[in-house]
């Protein structure tokens, strides 16, 4: 006879009363979740949270005493939990909380429930609780500066044609997802004001919070952020990133092409696309940089680019909020370099000035 495996513990933080009361029906009428806790503001949520030990936390951004970001902020330092971001707004001011509480370490940011909503959005909301739950999550994202790394070997073959050609780098490809707002954010800082070479981004975000990423993002960083447009042609030390539920890619004048092909494994942007038109365009005068997130999305992209004899960068275990993505591309030996989060930007700055 098999053991029953045991209910995820959910808390659920949200100030509505209308609100917070759908979110623990939609929760407790599933089976497998069990809700042990509710709290009107981020405050009750840090106590609860030290009390409870839930296996996630659903938090809404905007709340009295403490809001959303703040209690992310005091949870992840004092008792690290998955925690699910919930918004119904698309403000600009609670774009920017909800980003700021991805960086403390939320995974995601989804819409809450509405009573309108069919049944097939309860049960992704669902699934999307279940698969994060599992997640081990920890008080920091990177080792120390100087810390120990593994790096995958160079193709001889691929270092013999580079040497050759001493081509600079003409454009720099960047997939992430789950936590991949606040990765973003710490390699984009680094970079100057006169960072010689575009850099194109896809980011799995919920639909609706593209532009709020790019405002974010800009503000995070010294250089241009904002979302694609098609036939974009690409300009050094711009970042575009590719916009809600559109595929991008780069065709063969150099300029940013948007589509609506097939989605890769339910993801529409995915950085399969953009990975697999930079290896054909740019070869080995690209950079292709793999950060953390569920899936593999991105991993054969990154294979392809690196059989282009572009030069490829995979974020280790120790940083990533999620080790899926860079995983499956170091399987695929699709990473030439395996880096932890704080050094990537460093280690992108240094392959460029050698070429």
């Amino acid at each position: 006879m098999t053991t029953p495996s045991k209910p995820i513990r959910v808390l659920v933080v949200e100030d509505s009363p209308t609100c917070r009361e759908l979110m623990v029906s939609v929760i407790q009428s599933a089976a497998g979740f069990q809700v042990v806790g509710t709290a009107r503001d981020g405050a009750e949520a840090v106590r609860l949270t030290h009390r409870l030990r839930p296996d996630i936390i659903i938090m809404d951004v905007h709340m009295p005493v403490m809001n959303g970001y703040e209690a992310v902020n005091q949870i992840m330092a004092e008792v690290p939990r998955p925690i699910i971001m919930v918004t119904n707004s698309l403000a600009k001011n609670e774009h920017h909380l909800t980003f700021n509480a991805l960086e403390a370490g939320a995974l995601i940011i989804l819409e809450k429930p509405a009573l309108s909503d069919p049944v097939e959005k309860y049960e992704w909301f669902l699934s999307q609780m279940k698969t994060l739950a599992e997640v081990k999550v920890v008080r920091r994202w990177s080792k120390p500066a100087g810390s120990n790394h593994q790096s995958q070997p160079l193709a001889k073959t691929q270092a013999a044609r580079r040497a050759a050609k001493s081509e600079k780098i003409r454009v720099v490809a960047i997939a992430a997802s789950t936590g991949g707002p606040g990765a973003l954010a710490t390699v984009l800082k680094e970079l100057p004001a006169n960072f010689p070479v575009p850099v194109l981004i896809v980011q799995h975000v919920t639909y609706g919070f593209g532009q709020g990423l790019a405002d974010w993002l800009g503000k995070k960083t010294r250089l241009q952020v904002r979302l694609a447009r098609h036939g974009d042609e690409l300009q050094a030390g711009e970042v575009l990133i590719a916009p809600d539920d559109y595929h991008m890619i780069v065709n063969g004048l150099g300029l940013v092409a948007l589509h609506k092909e097939t989605p890769y494994q339910g993801l529409r942007p995915a950085a399969n696309y953009l990975f697999d038109s930079v290896a054909r365009v740019y070869g080995a005068t690209a950079v292709g940089i793999i950060l953390t997130g569920m899936g593999n999305d991105g991993a054969s992209g990154l294979q392809a680019m690196r059989r282009a004899g572009a030069h490829t960068i995979a974020q280790d275990r120790e940083s990533c909020v999620v080790f899926g993505m860079p995983a499956v591309a170091i399987e695929l030996d699709a990473a030439e370099e395996v880096q932890p989060l704080n050094c990537i930007a460093s280690a992108l700055l240094d392959w460029i000035e050698r070429q």
